[in-house]
C-alpha cells in the first residue's frame, strides 16, 4: 500500500530527517543536540523541507546536510 505525501501528512517524515541532520550538525559543530535542532528548525532549509510542493522531503540526508552547511 502506497501513501501519497501531502502537506497534511508531511509532518510525519520531518522528525526522521531533522534527527539525522541534527546528529551530524551537533558532531561537526561541537554543539548540543538541542542547539543543532533549533538551528535546523530556524533554517531556510527547514522551511523548504516542511513545504510539500518543494519536494525537498524527497532528498536524502547527505544532500539535505550539504544544503544546510551551504546555508550556514
Amino acid at each position: 500500500m502506497s501513501t501519497k505525501i501531502t502537506q497534511g501528512n508531511l509532518y510525519l517524515l520531518l522528525p526522521i530527517k531533522v534527527g539525522r541532520l541534527a546528529s551530524w550538525l551537533s558532531e561537526d559543530r561541537g554543539i548540543s543536540i538541542t542547539d543543532a535542532i533549533n538551528c535546523i528548525y530556524h533554517s531556510k532549509l527547514y522551511k523548504k523541507l516542511s513545504t510539500e510542493n518543494t519536494k525537498y522531503w524527497h532528498l536524502g540526508p547527505v544532500d539535505l546536510y550539504n544544503e544546510l552547511k551551504t546555508e550556514m
